[in-house]
């Protein structure tokens, strides 16, 4: 399943001033890294993958259309899927997107 492109335009239109960003195809969908790190992937399944603080992931579950992403049967704490119906509005886009900006940011450089 290809990436959902509107979507993936409404996230580069958050991240375009964002210094350090490129793009690249993972996980199925398009993601965006700043410095390398991934911040937010549109996922080919639909919806989000957000790069968040591991610590926070239990308080980010709590929020609508959330969930852990899953590798080889293991949850990922920090790795945040988020439904597509989640963030069709543009104020939870923009939420979600700073989310993962901000954490990429405070990730040394790869």
């Amino acid at each position: 399943m290809a990436y959902d492109e509107k979507l993936a335009e409404r996230v580069r239109a958050l991240v375009a001033s964002e210094a350090g960003l490129t793009e690249q195809r993972m996980f199925g969908g398009l993601a965006m890294l700043i410095n390398g790190n991934m911040a937010v992937a549109v996922r080919g399944q639909g919806g989000l993958l957000v790069r968040a603080d591991p610590d926070a992931s239990a308080d980010l579950l709590a929020e609508p259309g959330v969930d852990l992403m899953e590798m080889r049967g293991k949850r990922m704490a920090g790795w945040i899927t988020v439904e597509a119906a989640s963030v069709g509005k543009a104020a939870d886009l923009r939420r979600w997107v700073k989310r993962g900006v901000t954490y990429a940011r405070s990730l040394p450089p790869k």
